[in-house]
């Protein structure tokens, strides 16, 4: 058997491996675009898997396509959306912005399999022809934007979301079980009044609550899709009826709701709702930043630091410092968001690109915001299951700190006024007293007076 195999295109035959399944455009691509080590991600791949089988679906059912070649076409896609066929999709990220390149991947792998399972060899394209079967009524310009918001709201409805809600639980149990331990507030990294540790749990669960809120609130513009509008939004060569009957189709096979775009030169030339999405994705990486440092830094010691809770032990810290154990979770957790951050400013420049009728940057758009989407929910997951859940306070560490804390003293301005405070505050900072001593000391409360205060304050924060 020979190692290649004549595969020919418009452009003639070029040789391609015995044992692939792609065609000629493929081979060009792997050719020409040898580019970076980013290849298409595949929920993109398996998008137009359901995209080419719910199209076999609606162009058999319109009697555009023979029961027996659709049937083919259905398997290859079936195996393909099992994983049979992963290497078969090799193209790099770095390639024509419509994805014409991947698209036809897809058409061409589809036909060879389903050539083969009707009994014809590979490159023949016959009975099955990638443009004029697989392809039939479909564009790159429509199929791949269609595929973009598939993959998206797979990813986004059954992945990142559910990790979210798991790690949004998670901190409102700890603000819970945290619910009576009164510690150091802190502004400006300087003391401040008092909190319980609780409260500062809940403000981090009511961020990942919004977080969550925000990213719902962009499905709606993600379920409407672009196919139908072929090559330039006019739908030319789109058969009548094969809009409706396709979109039927590719919600029984995905389970959601996807619509057609009220207007399909839109949908080609701009991808304003991946940018929305996107800025999203960045709010939660803000959010979770904001909560892993925080996390850390309360964790920070363990004897020269803040010490407020201990966070689990889950590997060495260094190869020099024997015992020394590091906030990894939260290193990771921290770094993924960097890497989200800088994703939306390359979605963000990428989606301004919508040059007249086609936005050619759809290929880092959509690596960008399948990326984003993966490391948020990987990273969450992780810190919820191995840190988070093993997180503990360390409450005498809290009661030193709030002893040792002078910013009770706002609580004395209704008594005693904000000049006397202040006055008490900076005596006792000189002193390296407590404010309770310098009170009793200046005569302003007993002893028990300010336990009693104190204790009154302490009710109020809790309350």
């Amino acid at each position: 058997m020979q190692d290649f195999r004549q595969e020919s295109d418009s452009m003639g035959a070029i040789e391609v491996p015995n044992d692939r399944y792609w065609g000629a455009q493929t081979q060009r691509s792997l050719l020409y675009f040898n580019i970076g080590q980013e290849t298409m991600p595949q929920p993109v791949i398996y998008a137009l898997a359901l995209i080419k089988k719910a199209a076999a679906f609606a162009n058999q059912s319109l009697g555009h396509l023979k029961p027996d070649l659709a049937q083919a076409i259905t398997q290859a896609c079936e195996e393909i959306l099992a994983g049979q066929w992963d290497s078969h999709f090799p193209l790099k990220v770095w390639q024509t912005g419509s994805g014409t390149q991947t698209h036809m991947n897809i058409n061409e792998v589809i036909a060879n399999r389903a050539n083969q399972i009707l009994g014809h060899p590979l490159g023949s394209k016959t009975p099955v022809h990638p443009n004029d079967h697989v392809n039939y009524g479909q564009s790159s310009n429509d199929c791949f934007p269609t595929a973009m918001h598939i993959a998206t709201v797979q990813i986004l409805s059954h992945q990142l979301l559910p990790v979210l809600k798991m790690f949004q639980q998670g901190l409102v149990e700890k603000a819970k079980l945290f619910h009576d331990l009164v510690k150091v507030g802190r502004t400006h990294l300087q003391d401040a009044l008092p909190l319980t540790l609780g409260q500062e749990f809940s403000a981090f669960a009511h961020q990942v609550e919004r977080a969550i809120q925000y990213l719902e609130g962009c499905l709606p513009s993600l379920y409407p899709i672009a196919q139908g509008g072929t090559a330039v939004g006019t739908g030319l060569n789109c058969p009548s009826g094969f809009v409706d009957l396709f979109i039927i189709e590719l919600n029984r096979l995905t389970g959601l709701s996807f619509t057609s775009s009220e207007n399909k030169f839109d949908a080609l030339a701009s991808h304003d709702a991946l940018v929305a999405l996107s800025g999203a994705l960045n709010t939660l990486a803000v959010c979770c930043m904001k909560i892993a440092n925080d996390i850390r830094w309360l964790a920070s010691g363990p004897r020269c630091g803040l010490q407020e809770i201990s966070l689990p032990e889950n590997e060495p810290g260094s190869s020099i410092m024997p015992g020394k154990v590091n906030p990894t979770q939260a290193e990771a957790l921290t770094m993924a968001c960097c890497q989200v951050m800088g994703n939306h400013t390359t979605i963000t420049i990428a989606g301004s690109q919508g040059h007249f009728q086609l936005n050619v940057f759809k290929p880092v758009i959509i690596y960008n915001i399948l990326q984003s989407m993966h490391l948020l929910g990987d990273a969450c997951r992780s810190f919820t299951d191995h840190c988070l859940k093993g997180l503990t306070p360390n409450s005498d560490q809290l009661q030193r700190n709030l002893d040792d804390c002078l910013m009770l003293a706002a609580a004395l301005n209704p008594v005693i006024g904000y000049d006397k405070a202040a006055q008490m505050a900076h005596q006792a900072f000189k002193e390296h007293k407590s404010l309770e001593t310098v009170l009793v000391q200046s005569g302003i409360m007993t002893q028990e007076e300010y336990k009693r205060f104190q204790a009154e304050q302490i009710e109020k924060l809790k309350a």
